[in-house]
Order: structure tokens, then C-alpha cells, then sequence
């Protein structure tokens, strides 16, 4: 066995690291975001131990929720990187294919992708758990979609990135969305947050989806406000989302990038 070449291989990988900025990112961001996601939970469950009795299920709804989110971004992001993998993404711009086009084929097979993912843990959270999403009624729909499309939001993102820093930038796909976790109040409100921080976390559509989610389960009422606050919030970041991946594609299209995608 020799040493040298064992350090010549680790080498090989610290000079990635060295020059790759998102693997050095997520390297610390995973338990980062784990410590602060539970520190909150922690946090509210020390002075709201009978919260979860309240109104049951809540917990459950909030998991299958975030899932549509996570689900829906990953199903962009990931139909996005097989075509990048498979080196396919400049075959198929020569054909006439625009790149909204593009963009709206990535956004239906999140659509597809989410459904197939999520509908067996529905099902199964009926016998399990007595516990049934579609008694949410009407608001599940307004969820869903406010979810869906804020999944594609970060997707398009993701894959804006992508094409801006190449493959190097791929574990965002995973990462992404999990940033927004401590801030977006899935199992607590965003009351639970450091005064300074609730203003972002408002200015994210899915803390307005959780915290409408909350309404419905503990009041039984619709909250109209926040749901005309997530659409907003949607509009507005899907047409930054989609404006940044159309310049980023235009680029790499300049460049000759879309044949030779890589690190």
C-alpha cells in the first residue's frame, strides 16, 4: 500500500473542492439547516405541548404538503439534469424547440412526477393514521397548487444555476428547497421565529400555504388573505425564475455550452 498514491487520489478530490464552491457550500449546509429546522421545532413544542391535539393530523398534513413542494421542484430539476447527463440538452435545441416550450414540458412532468410520488402516502395516511388530506376540501387545491408552483419556481432556478456553473452546481436539485424549511413554518407558526426573521419567512408563498393550512385545521376557516398573498409571491418569483433561466440558456447557447455541459 502506498501512501502517496492514497494522497495523490485525495488530491485529486481536494482540488475539486477547492474549485467548486457549491460542493464546499454543502459540505456545512446539511447540518446546518437540520439544527435550525429542529431547534424551532424544539422551540415550539417546549411551550405548545398540547398544540398537536388540537387539531389532528396536523402534522401529517404539513409532511404531505411539503412534499408537493419538495416533489414538484425535484421533478423539474431532475427532468432538467437527465437531459444534461444523457448529454442530450443541445440535440434538442436543434430541433425547433423554444426554450418556453422547454420549460413548460419540465413543469408537466413535475406535475406528473408529483401525483405519482405523492398520492400513494395520501392513501396510505387513511387506515394508518385516520387522517385523510382530501377532508381539507376545497383549500387542499388552493394548497396544492400554490406548492406546486413555487416548486417550479426554485426548479427553474436550480436549473438556471446550472446551466450558469455547470454540473458542479447539481446538488443544488437536492439542496435547494431545503433552505427554506426553518423559515416557511411547516410544523410551527411563523410566530415561532426571531422577530427579524418573519418578514422573509412572509415573503415566502409556502409559509403563507402552512400557515393557511393551520387556519383551515384549527379554525375551519379559509384564510383569503394568505392565499392571495401566495399567488402574488408566485407570480412574481416565476418571472424572475423564468427570466433568469431564459438569460442563462441564451448564454450557454452563445458560448457553445448546450454540446459540451460539464463542470
Amino acid at each position: 500500500m502506498s501512501l502517496s498514491r492514497v494522497w495523490a487520489l485525495m488530491t485529486r478530490h481536494l482540488y475539486l473542492l477547492r474549485g467548486s464552491w457549491p460542493r464546499l457550500l454543502e459540505l456545512a449546509y446539511w447540518p446546518m439547516v437540520q439544527m435550525i429546522l429542529w431547534g424551532f421545532i424544539t422551540q415550539f413544542f417546549m411551550t405548545h405541548s398540547n398544540w398537536v391535539a388540537q387539531a389532528a393530523g396536523v402534522l401529517i398534513a404539513a409532511v404531505l404538503l411539503w412534499d408537493v413542494l419538495f416533489r414538484a421542484q425535484l421533478g423539474v430539476s431532475v427532468s432538467f439534469l437527465e437531459e444534461m447527463w444523457s448529454r442530450n440538452l443541445g440535440h434538442l435545441f436543434v430541433a425547433p424547440l423554444r426554450p418556453v416550450e422547454f420549460l413548460a414540458a419540465l413543469m408537466g412532468m413535475s406535475l406528473v412526477r408529483t401525483t405519482i410520488g405523492l398520492l400513494p402516502a395520501v392513501l396510505v395516511a387513511i387506515p394508518l393514521y385516520h387522517f385523510n388530506l382530501f377532508s381539507l376540501g376545497l383549500p387542499l387545491i388552493a394548497f396544492f397548487a400554490n406548492l406546486l408552483v413555487m416548486g417550479w419556481v426554485i426548479g427553474i432556478a436550480v436549473s438556471a444555476l446550472i446551466l450558469r456553473y455547470g454540473l458542479g452546481a447539481e446538488s443544488f436539485a437536492w439542496v435547494a428547497v431545503f433552505a427554506l424549511a426553518p423559515i416557511s413554518g411547516i410544523y410551527y407558526p411563523v410566530a415561532t421565529l426571531p422577530a427579524w426573521l418573519q418578514p422573509l419567512a412572509l415573503s415566502l408563498p409556502s409559509t403563507h400555504v402552512f400557515e393557511g393550512m393551520r387556519a383551515v385545521l384549527f379554525q375551519d376557516a379559509f384564510p383569503v388573505v394568505h392565499f392571495v398573498a401566495a399567488i402574488a409571491l408566485n407570480a412574481i418569483l416565476f418571472v424572475v425564475a423564468a427570466t433568469a433561466f431564459l438569460i442563462a440558456f441564451q448564454r450557454a447557447r452563445t458560448l457553445g455550452k448546450l454540446l459540451q455541459m460539464g463542470e
